[in-house]
């Protein structure tokens, strides 16, 4: 089974049990599975599994509240979807959770179609965010797995430099650098010089003002 294939997780985190509760049931309904827990220490206890997951999360919760979990997690680069709900919201603390990067802010009570539209859209923004990771992922072997040398083809070819130009730059005839421009389009999988500029952007290699 793909990673991407895999069934989705929902993790509920709100210190009312009777919320949790509402809340598995709803996401159950439509053949979701939840995890439930009453704060963030003990959530904080489990696994992650890799699967696209979605945060379920309480503004006001016992200890770290939902918001500072929020900032915790982008402090430690953790791109977890977060949808938020609150029986106490307010503007500035709707306007922090957005600009942090939260799917949704719903106050309580809320339309079950509108948590139900909140998880599917973090369930499907993790979904993307994990095969752009995936990608990447492919992209580093691949790179990893070209010679010193031509890499080094790679970056200058990717920073626009012609056959003769970087024969100049490397010190090897034209003729070997056509024959390493070759290895590293074949192993690289790129079609066309756009493409390989794509993939050298992606991975943060493409030389600029060469």
């Amino acid at each position: 089974m793909k990673r991407g294939d895999q069934e989705p997780v929902v993790i509920v985190i709100d210190d009312d049990e009777l919320v949790r509760g509402a809340i598995s049931d709803l996401l159950r309904s439509v053949g979701l599975q939840a995890k439930l827990f009453a704060s963030v220490p003990d959530f904080l206890k489990w696994k992650l599994p890799d699967v696209p997951s979605c945060l379920v999360l309480d503004v006001r919760l016992p200890g770290l509240s939902g918001l500072d979990f929020q900032s915790e997690l982008n402090k430690e680069n953790l791109p977890l979807p977060i949808v938020f709900m609150t029986a106490h919201g307010d503007i500035p603390m709707s306007i922090r959770a957005i600009k942090g990067g939260a799917v949704d802010f719903l106050t309580k009570p809320f339309r079950d179609q509108d948590m139900l539209d909140a998880v599917q859209a973090g369930l499907e923004q993790d979904r993307k965010r994990r095969k752009t990771a995936d990608v990447t992922l492919q992209l580093r072997s691949a790179f990893d797995s070209l010679t010193p040398r031509e890499q080094e083809i790679m970056k200058l070819v990717t920073a626009g430099l012609m056959n003769k130009q970087i024969a100049g730059e490397t010190g090897v005839s034209v003729v070997t650098v056509k024959f390493h421009r070759g290895n590293v389009m074949r192993k690289m999988g790129a079609k066309s010089v756009a493409e390989l500029v794509r993939m050298a952007d992606a991975l943060g290699v493409r030389k600029t003002g060469t």
